[in-house]
């Protein structure tokens, strides 16, 4: 019979049910209750947790002591203090001398995966976003390692020491390529207008030789730049991954500016991808504020795939919370694949595996599965001005940490990265190394 772990708290909230669950449910897969009731868990003979400020009165049980964190019923701002804490950093120190753990993991873990400081006031980056630099992650030095799960496995490591037969199914480590579909075409599909507007700008700008490449592209004598989708089907292929799509669905504005929606050619291209990929919204710029403008994209693209879009990842990776996931659970999204920053590649919540989005304005877990990603291409080339020759130097690390916490390791790439073009030279080689490196 599998052994069942009895947690005690004498203060049950939705934070500490939310928090339990990922930890020992999502990310160590043990069996486990929770009770309030001291009589039953002295009563218990099996696996003990004591998760209360008092030193438990047993000896065979391991000792958590609260920070205080779960059982508060608003959003306060609190001054964090940090400690070193298996070559990391962890905060929420307690000073219990019967405590496992010299800090509350729970409270730190719930801190950083319902991204409680984002709920605070903060200095916002010129697109509304909340930049890595004013977060504890950057100012920590800990956005590389992911500290939940680092956490999770130390706290199984310890109940596993006192009892033996304690029976853990930790996931296994995963690889999901997602590439984003800002614009399918370089030259080709844009409309007479924009297609105009383009050699204007090539012969004001005296870029004759891009003005030459645009017209032998749409002539056909050579193909797209940004029509590497061929190639990113062979890739995926070959190491048997199914990768996933986000498709920039929207009106043309300053910051979307993809193909239009109704051009044929586009439509059969996503049909295509569908057939192999699993296909979601980009979500546009311009929708970020509008729910109304984002049912239109996601109906729009459900009806040229005839399915339901259940997956998303914000264009230009702008989030608000709540706001931001609130609308998507309202346009019934399951998945969702935002969080990450544009300015910095590691880990934006903490952790490296999929969880449930916890509303703090509504103090409930909902039905939105996150799924955060390690690095974006153009973190490196754009914000860090890494060159592909240096690209896996930060690659293999990130990869590292995912595999050695039984991760799932997320790669945001785009279609255009692969183009050998302009500042994209030399970058193909880093995708083929980046997804042979994080292939299972």
């Amino acid at each position: 019979m599998r052994e069942n772990l009895l947690i005690y708290t004498p203060l049950l909230s939705p934070r500490v049910h939310y928090i339990m669950g990922l930890i020992f449910r999502d990310l160590l897969g043990v069996a486990y209750q929770i009770t309030a009731d001291v009589e039953q868990y002295h009563a218990f003979d099996g696996a003990k947790l004591f998760y209360h400020t008092n030193s438990p009165t047993g000896k065979l049980e391991v000792h958590i002591a609260p920070a205080g964190l779960l059982t508060e019923k608003s959003i306060n701002s609190h001054q964090l203090r940090f400690i070193d804490y298996e070559g990391s950093k962890a905060f929420f120190p307690v000073y219990a001398k019967s405590a496992d753990m010299p800090f509350d993991p729970f409270s730190a873990a719930f801190y950083l995966v319902s991204r409680y400081e984002e709920y605070l006031p903060y200095l916002k980056d010129e697109h509304g976003r909340f930049s890595p630099d004013a977060g504890i992650a950057v100012q920590q030095g800990f956005l590389q390692v992911a500290l939940v799960n680092r956490w999770a496995l130390k706290l199984g490591e310890i109940l596993k020491l006192k009892f033996p037969t304690l029976i853990f199914n930790y996931p296994r480590y995963r690889f999901v390529p997602t590439i984003d579909i800002d614009a399918a075409w370089a030259y080709k599909h844009k409309g007479l207008i924009r297609t105009l507007g383009g050699y204007l700008k090539d012969i004001s700008s005296g870029n004759i030789a891009e003005a030459k490449k645009r017209t032998r592209v749409l002539l056909g004598l050579d193909k797209d730049p940004f029509d590497t989708f061929d190639f990113l089907y062979d890739i995926h292929q070959k190491y048997g991954l199914r990768p996933i799509f986000f498709i920039l669905f929207a009106a043309y504005s300053q910051n979307d500016k993809n193909t239009p929606t109704g051009n044929l050619p586009f439509r059969r291209l996503l049909k295509s991808l569908a057939d192999h990929a699993f296909v979601g919204i980009h979500p546009s710029y311009a929708s970020n504020g509008s729910l109304t403008l984002l049912k239109s994209e996601i109906d729009g693209l459900s009806a040229v795939l005839r399915r339901e879009i259940t997956a998303s990842r914000q264009h230009f990776l702008k989030i608000s919370f709540p706001e931001t996931y609130r609308n998507l659970i309202n346009l019934d999204i399951t998945d969702d694949y935002s969080l990450g920053f544009a300015g910095k590649p590691g880990f934006r919540a903490g952790i490296c595996s999929p969880f449930k989005w916890y509303n703090l304005e509504a103090e409930t877990e909902t039905s939105l599965t996150l799924h955060p990603f390690a690095l974006m291409e153009g973190t490196l080339r754009d914000y860090m001005n890494v060159g592909p020759e240096q690209a896996m130097d930060f690659i293999r690390p990130l990869v590292d940490e995912v595999k050695s916490v039984n991760g799932c390791f997320i790669s945001l790439w785009h279609n255009e990265s692969m183009s050998e073009e302009k500042r994209w030279i030399g970058w193909t080689r880093v995708y083929s190394d980046l997804v042979g490196y994080a292939s299972p």
